[in-house]
């Protein structure tokens, strides 16, 4: 029997079966995923086989091979990774510049990831009732910069609704991921554009202005009738990125694989090299310091060390 993983709560896994049955499920033995190191081998979005048994649950017994998935280092174990959700056709990374505040590292990461696997990300920029004109003011220019990258940006409350309407109009037909950092407003969103749902909300630590966790797992929530599922997910604290070798993460910088081309050796880090052309770039302000040292700082992400650090 086939279905889909619309439910990891850690232990078990809710499959939606093509008859439309949603079964309690558990992994077989020792089942793993070939060639992925990973604290959870199946994730929302999966397409999986299940085995039914007598108590009225089953075990997943094999997983189809996936498309695309957002993957990110474990926090806890170093040498392992953590699938955030497989098949999905777009992201919207939600980011605040205040209450609490998203780093630019947190949101490069996030989309050198995507970038690999080609998942388009929609940066949400939320909470703009909160934002004093300062706040606006370094909310328009990170809008900007992103933008000029390419990258879509959308200035929301979710706990007005402003801005909302825009968001919802891309989701019919599609699987959406919904991810950022505690805090973030997702849950706020999510009720927003699924009134019905009533996800459990709460305020951000005054004391250190750091998200509190609501979501405690990730689950497909069904948008409409058209087969459109938005998928929520626990609050990030870090991404630490898995699997990424040096040399490849030109291609996942749109900005900076723009200007190596021109670079005069083809091996180029972007580092020491004479003749660097993103060096240049660098220099001349067309590229943002701030997307630099973040491909810097994923450079040398192979000292496992920085994975028990926050980004």
């Amino acid at each position: 029997m086939k279905g889909l993983v619309i439910k990891n709560t850690g232990s078990w896994y809710t499959v939606l079966t093509d008859e439309g049955q949603a079964i309690n499920s558990k992994i077989k033995g020792n089942f793993r995923l070939k060639g992925i190191r990973s604290t959870n081998p199946v994730a929302v979005g999966d397409r999986v086989n299940i085995l039914t048994n007598q108590e009225g649950t089953a075990f997943i017994t094999a997983i189809d091979e996936r498309r695309n998935y957002i993957i990110r280092k474990s926090s806890n174990l170093s040498k392992q990774s953590h699938i955030i959700a497989a098949n999905v056709d777009q992201a919207f990374l939600v980011v605040t510049v205040n209450y609490p505040q998203t780093s630019t590292t947190f949101i490069d990461r996030f989309l050198a990831s995507a970038e690999a696997y080609r998942v388009p990300v929609i940066l949400v920029f939320n909470k703009r009732d909160r934002l004093n004109e300062e706040d606006l003011h370094l909310q328009d220019m990170m809008m900007s910069l992103y933008d000029n990258i390419g990258y879509v940006c959308k200035s929301i409350s979710a706990t007005t609704g402003e801005g909302v309407g825009d968001l919802v109009s891309l989701l019919p037909g599609k699987v959406t991921l919904l991810s950022g950092n505690s805090g973030v407003g997702k849950s706020t969103l999510i009720n927003r554009i699924l009134p019905g749902v009533n996800l459990r909300t709460a305020e951000i630590s005054d004391a250190h202005q750091l998200g509190i966790h609501t979501t405690t797992f990730s689950e497909m929530l069904p948008v409409g009738d058209d087969g459109g599922w938005l998928i929520d997910t626990p609050g990030i604290k870090g991404f630490g990125t898995f699997d990424m070798e040096p040399e490849e993460l030109t291609s996942y910088f749109r900005e900076i694989f723009h200007f190596s081309k021109d670079c005069r050796f083809g091996n180029c880090t972007h580092t020491h090299e004479p003749d660097c052309a993103v060096l240049k770039a660098l220099d001349n302000h067309y590229i943002a310091m701030s997307r630099y040292q973040s491909y810097l700082s994923m450079m040398h992400d192979k000292d496992e060390q920085k994975y028990r650090e926050a980004y």
